[in-house]
């Protein structure tokens, strides 16, 4: 079993890491609805600068023959390399806050000494707050806001943005494992799930980028660029919206959902029920998913900018 200091090497050259700042720990993982996660990985690296200060050795926690590194080939010899990435890094935001950034994969191996390895660091950079985000497909309507699931010890940020509080069993990600070691160690912790429409999941939905951040910004006091994001979204969403206008059927099942989100919405806010959404009461969304798979699949490069 590796210890927790034989999974990372310190960055030669790194900056200084003043004590106190917030942690946001962003992992891929076995489902990242909506690529809310990858895409917020993205977006943070290209406006927060972050400067590596920490990398986790993937030889001790990745599984390469599951998620194999890249190679660049031209016509009749090897380029370059690019191994997967699991790093701290400090960033800073819009205003020029500090913050520090866990980023990257999610790790296959050694998930007890990961989680040791980072309350290791929390504790030594007396971290202020620990944030991190997941998503996962639900029964739910694109023309709503995404909802989020509240975990962790921030009653606060739970009273205000926990629309879904279901008691159940749920396959467990390296970051729910470290929010429940930080949660021990009295770590002021907070984990948000959105909640990704199904039949989306499978494609970059800008939204989620910006939910995601929004929720980050939320739990740090954070203020992150994300005008770039909201372009992105505001053509998704008219892409999307064309298509399901274009079908009578698809218009259909979309107000199937919507009118079960708002009942849900609406007992939930009279009467306080923690309840969930429950998919045997929903209608199935198979054929809208696929409608709107065969849609996006069919653009043809310049659409967009024919339509703008």
């Amino acid at each position: 079993m590796p210890s927790p200091a034989d999974l990372f090497e310190s960055v030669p050259g790194a900056p200084d890491v003043p004590a106190g700042l917030p942690l946001v720990i962003l992992l891929t993982g076995f489902t990242d609805a909506g690529s809310a996660v990858a895409g917020l990985i993205e977006h943070l690296n290209a406006t927060t600068d972050p400067a590596p200060v920490a990398v986790f050795d993937n030889d001790v926690l990745l599984d390469y023959r599951a998620r194999r590194p890249i190679m660049l080939f031209d016509q009749d010899h090897l380029t370059e390399y690019r191994p997967a990435r699991l790093e701290l890094s400090l960033a800073h935001d819009a205003l020029g806050q500090a913050f520090l950034l866990l980023s990257g994969y999610e790790p296959d191996f050694a998930w007890n000494a990961f989680a040791r390895a980072v309350v290791d660091f929390v504790e030594a950079l007396q971290v202020s707050t620990v944030t991190w985000v997941h998503s996962i497909a639900m029964p739910v309507p694109h023309t709503r806001p995404l909802g989020v699931t509240v975990s962790g010890n921030r009653r606060d940020l739970t009273a205000v943005h926990s629309v879904w509080r279901p008691r159940t069993q749920v396959p467990a990600t390296a970051a729910h494992l470290l929010e429940f070691r930080l949660v021990e160690d009295d770590v002021r912790v907070a984990g948000f799930v959105l909640l990704v429409p199904h039949y989306l999941a499978d494609t970059e939905y800008p939204d989620t980028i910006a939910a995601a951040a929004d929720k980050l910004m939320a739990g740090t006091g954070l203020v992150l660029r994300m005008d770039a994001v909201h372009e992105r979204s505001a053509e998704f969403q008219a892409r999307v919206a064309e298509q399901v206008q274009g079908s009578e059927e698809l218009v259909q099942m979309l107000h199937g959902l919507e009118q079960r989100y708002d009942a849900y919405m609406a007992g939930r806010d009279e009467t306080g029920d923690e309840g969930g959404f429950d998919e045997r009461d929903l209608p199935s969304a198979d054929e809208l998913a696929a409608e709107l798979e065969r849609y996006l699949a069919s653009r043809r490069p310049g659409d967009d900018d024919k339509q703008r």
